[in-house]
């Protein structure tokens, strides 16, 4: 199954700009795409990066500099097709089969992210298209109600959550062992429970909660 995963190359993960700087969010983010890339390889899907313009990762890389939403729907409509961020630090092989597995007997299955978002999806359903503004998850519920499309819910720790913001990095120390983590480790990012709730700290950033 082809599995499209969109990432944003030109101004990456601008919200972690209180730890990192610019060439370092650009490092840590395609660290993390190649994670993501290599969990859909090893589960025997084919990743292809959408990305903003040109990446160099181990995968077939689509150019498109329009909005997310747009670029994914006009790549969705024939064949199942997957969608899953490329900022799924924490993804595995079991994860992305989860994922496909749930999508068996639905036309769509939906993994939503923290706060509302989507992270994944498997779509089969030729009308369902994405919408990725706002409370997606919500919306691609009600999109699938509006096409007929039957959906099926996958409750995963690893595909729930995408690192946006500072705290999100101690879930990468923790719990992950490709190469976003190992790029957090040898950044000097190391957790810190001092205040009895884990965070991350780094020599040269304030302590992050």
């Amino acid at each position: 199954m082809r599995v499209l995963v969109p990432f944003e190359a030109t101004a990456p993960k601008t919200r972690l700009g209180g730890v990192l700087d610019g060439d370092e969010r650009a490092a840590f983010a395609r660290a993390a795409l190649r994670d993501v890339c290599s969990a859909v390889e090893a589960a025997g899907h084919v990743p292809e990066v959408v990305a903003t313009e040109s990446v160099a990762v181990d995968a077939t890389v689509t150019v498109d500099e329009r909005p997310l939403s747009p670029a994914i729907n006009d790549r969705l409509g024939g064949e199942r097709t997957g969608v899953v961020a490329a900022d799924l630090a924490l993804v595995t092989p079991t994860a992305v089969e989860c994922l496909v597995d749930a999508a068996a007997d639905a036309d769509v299955a939906i993994a939503p992210g923290r706060g509302g978002g989507t992270n994944a999806l498997v779509v089969s359903h030729p009308d369902f298209r994405v919408d990725f503004h706002g409370v997606s998850y919500r919306d691609h519920r009600r999109i699938a109600r509006e096409v007929g499309a039957s959906v099926a819910v996958v409750d995963s720790m690893r595909l729930a959550t995408d690192v946006d913001v500072p705290a999100d990095l101690a879930e990468v120390l923790l719990h992950g062992d490709g190469e976003a983590a190992v790029w957090l480790s040898e950044a000097g990012f190391e957790l810190d429970a001092g205040d009895g709730r884990v965070g991350v700290s780094h020599p040269t950033a304030d302590d992050t909660e």
